[in-house]
């Protein structure tokens, strides 16, 4: 049995991930920054408490569990905050990684690491895995330095890149479904971005094909999102109609009009065709992602 180690399993994506290798029967090292927030009882699952900025703890559970397959979910994800604190996102999203890298490489794991459509500038849209980088705020930065990191690894990688993610919340990370359906509940007026595309990632979709990836062993980059492109505001709209709740609540906004301190990329959606074809992958479509997000009402 593969022993996984996964980093930022507390995290939105990695309980997901987690939760689809233990149905596949892997071995998995769940491990976080702070106090384990999954519910998961399983007799494969293992959670360790780990701060992968301090290399010291890294090489450590690497010699304790000898994983043969790394999963580097975990990152600083918020561009507001990374733009505000340089200095934080660089040591958790570029020199943490780093740290990962080398342990992997003492034990030839492989390493398959979580990226973002923030590494593009957003001019294009519908990218493919070999269009040129040009992130336009520093979170997207630290994602591409890492990616370089993880490309000079000398044993098997893959980079898994994905856009917007969403879907239903277990460890209390919002996301924009359920952002909305809360402001929405309590009738509280939201201004949402209508300039800005994006090709809307349901998240079990997404942990889905990164364990595709782990059980095909498939190496390279992969664009993991949905193919249906939508504005936040529109996906805000999309909420609202099937819980029923107010619609005139919200109203379309231009990026312009937040004085966010990280500049957004316009048009980020993907092309998915590789993953379709190497992966088997198949993405859900907003209105049913809904359905299994809510209910049925």
């Amino acid at each position: 049995m593969k022993r996984i180690l996964i980093t930022g399993a507390n995290g939105f994506v990695g309980r997901y991930v987690v939760q689809q290798l233990l149905q596949k029967n892997y071995s998995v090292i769940a491990t976080g920054k702070g106090d384990c927030r999954l519910s998961f009882t399983d007799a494969n699952f293992i959670y360790e408490t780990l701060d992968f900025t301090n290399q010291a703890a890294v090489q450590h559970i690497f010699q304790k569990h000898q994983p043969q397959i790394v999963i580097h979910s975990g990152a600083i994800s918020k561009p507001d905050e990374c733009e505000t604190d340089k200095e934080k996102a660089f040591l958790i999203n570029v020199t943490g990684t780093q740290y990962l890298l080398k342990e992997a490489a003492a034990h030839k794991s492989f390493f398959i690491f979580l990226s973002s459509d923030f590494i593009f500038s957003g001019e294009e849209g519908m990218y493919a895995e070999e269009d040129m980088a040009a992130p336009v705020n520093y979170y997207g930065r630290t994602k591409l330095l890492a990616e370089e990191a993880v490309k000079q690894y000398p044993y098997d990688w893959s980079i898994v890149r994905t856009v917007l993610v969403y879907g239903p919340s277990h460890t209390g990370r919002h996301n924009i479904v359920t952002l909305v359906a809360e402001g929405l509940q309590k009738e509280q007026p939201l201004q949402i971005v209508n300039d800005q595309i994006r090709t809307p990632t349901y998240v079990e979709d997404l942990a889905i094909g990164i364990v595709s990836i782990v059980e095909n062993h498939k190496t390279g980059i992969y664009h993991i999102s949905g193919e249906e492109v939508y504005t936040p505001y529109d996906m805000a709209i999309a909420v609202a109609e099937y819980l029923k709740l107010n619609t005139a609540l919200i109203t379309p906004v231009t990026a312009d009009s937040f004085t966010q301190p990280a500049r957004r990329p316009l048009k980020t959606g993907f092309n998915i065709s590789k993953a379709k074809r190497d992966l088997n992958y198949n993405c859900t479509p907003l209105k049913e992602a809904l359905i299994k997000t809510f209910g049925n009402g």
